[in-house]
């Protein structure tokens, strides 16, 4: 490989470097790489969003639809963040739901016979606001960027030295990268929306107990497969964070109150 060529790989990874360590995520604090603007990732969640909206059976002004948009509302309100918050309810048998960049929330109407009230809804539309306030889905397009860039440098330095193994090292590079990097980052991503989306539940005055609840209804006789070809951890796992979040969450509130009857009683003494 030339000088100029190295120059020019070095140059590219100190600019990944540097921009992946300027964002922090809300509540995890976890620092993350992020590769295009706001305008950007705002730009294409409208794109889609309106993609979507054409072409899926929107129900509106139903109880369902109008409880999907009450209680995303309510969730949004306590989010300190400026986008323009939607929530739609769309008709299709699969138990999904999902939010694209710049708080646009889909809810599929299958899911809603795994939530059995409004607060496993909320949990539901909780974990997808998390979503969109992390900025996930501007951080898979800058990985996915990120992972093109380093397989051009490879090739680059592979097609110089020992052009015969550069489809060897693409595959073993696309396997790699898949299952070593990207699907355990997008896992990562979905255990973080679960933690984001109880904080924001509890902010917004719903039980974050019933969480539990959906996920162990989402688990009932459903056969889940090995965490590590997926994109998304199994109930079990996502229960288990759960519990580890709602934890902190009332011992936190339990340190709050006995910090307050403290200061109380401390009041009292210094009044007499």
């Amino acid at each position: 490989m030339s000088s100029k060529s190295k120059s020019f790989l070095i140059s590219i990874f100190l600019i990944f470097f540097f921009i992946g360590c300027t964002n922090k995520v809300p509540y995890t604090n976890r620092s993350q790489m992020i590769l295009i603007s706001k305008d950007q990732e705002l730009a294409l969640g409208e794109e889609s969003y309106e993609k979507t909206l054409k072409n899926s059976k929107v129900i509106k002004n139903t109880k369902d639809a109008l409880r999907v948009r009450k209680i995303g509302r309510a969730i949004a309100n306590v989010v300190n963040k400026d986008y323009k918050w939607e929530f739609n309810l769309v008709e299709n048998k699969a138990a999904n739901a999902f939010c694209l960049p710049g708080g646009k929330v889909v809810v599929y109407t299958g899911i809603l016979k795994f939530a059995k009230n409004d607060d496993q809804l909320a949990t539901v539309i909780s974990h997808e606001i998390a979503h969109a306030l992390a900025r996930h889905g501007a951080e898979r397009i800058s990985t996915n960027l990120l992972a093109q860039g380093v397989q051009v440098a490879g090739n680059i330095a592979i097609g110089s030295q020992a052009p015969q193994y550069t489809q060897a090292f693409n595959i073993a590079f696309g396997l790699g990268s898949q299952y070593g990097v990207l699907l355990p980052y997008g896992r990562m991503q979905e255990s973080e929306a679960d933690e984001i989306g109880i904080h924001l539940m509890y902010k917004a005055g719903f039980n974050i107990h019933e969480a539990l609840k959906f996920w162990q209804n989402m688990s009932k006789d459903k056969n889940e497969g090995y965490e590590f070809f997926s994109t998304h951890p199994n109930s079990k796992t996502r229960i288990k964070n759960i519990k580890r979040v709602i934890k902190e969450i009332e011992k936190n509130k339990k340190d709050d109150f006995n910090n307050l009857v403290k200061n109380i009683k401390l009041g009292e003494k210094i009044n007499r």
